[in-house]
């Protein structure tokens, strides 16, 4: 199975310059459309709830969980364009449900504590990481602890003269 941390930096390494923006506000046209049809291309969506509540518009027929403290209480925004549930599995579990629900590729697509447990987790097979061209300084970061792994690099895409999309496996 496929398991895709898909994410967006600026080339200092942030993903947002607060919790509360979406990558959507400051990524590249090239980068949106890379990024929809990664997320079009997969079973499933993972996401946290911060990060999830950034967006305003679904890409139709996509499944989502959201990681939520309260998994129960979650309503899913949008019922008649994509289907979404909260979940507060650890990642290797959530994993195996969709394994065995049969899917055979999914994305993870923040945020940064999201990120950061997926990696240490072990799950994630590839990393598909645009750098645009911006620096913050400051904001949030890729991952939110410190990490420690090798990666393989396997592509570099260019989806204008000035973004590029990395894709690493692990």
């Amino acid at each position: 199975m496929e398991v895709i941390l898909a994410a967006a930096t600026t080339i200092d390494g942030y993903i947002a310059r607060s919790q509360h923006e979406s990558s959507f506000d400051w990524t590249s046209p090239e980068d949106k459309r890379f990024y929809i049809d990664t997320i079009k291309s997969v079973d499933a969506i993972i996401m946290g709830s911060t990060s999830f509540a950034t967006f305003t518009k679904h890409p139709k027929n996509t499944h989502w969980y959201i990681y939520t403290s309260k998994p129960n209480e979650f309503v899913n925004p949008n019922p008649s364009v994509i289907s979404a549930e909260g979940t507060n599995l650890p990642p290797a579990e959530l994993i195996e449900k969709l394994r065995t629900s049969g899917c055979q590729r999914v994305a993870v697509c923040g945020g940064k504590s999201i990120y950061t447990q997926f990696i240490q987790s072990g799950v994630v097979t590839q990393i598909y990481l645009t750098i645009e061209p911006y620096i913050f300084g400051g904001g949030i970061k890729l991952f939110d602890k410190p990490l420690s792994k090798k990666l393989k690099l396997q592509e570099i895409v260019s989806l204008s003269p000035e973004t590029i999309v990395l894709k690493y496996s692990l």
